[in-house]
């Protein structure tokens, strides 16, 4: 399996990479993992819904 650090995913993925490390924090990044201070995640990973966003219901 190949991991991409936050740097890259924040570039891929279009969000900062505090973000991303505070994600991995909170589980919400399946299959990262810290290696020392460093965050590694899946190349494949899924980024994660926004929970931040109400998202509209259909009427």
């Amino acid at each position: 399996m190949e991991y991409s650090t936050t740097t890259e995913i924040s570039k891929e993925w279009n969000i900062s990479s505090r973000r991303i490390g505070t994600l991995c924090t909170e589980g919400r990044i399946e299959g990262a993992i810290k290696k020392g201070k460093m965050w590694l995640i899946p190349s494949d990973a899924k980024k994660p819904e926004d929970g931040r966003l109400k998202k509209k219901s259909e009427k």
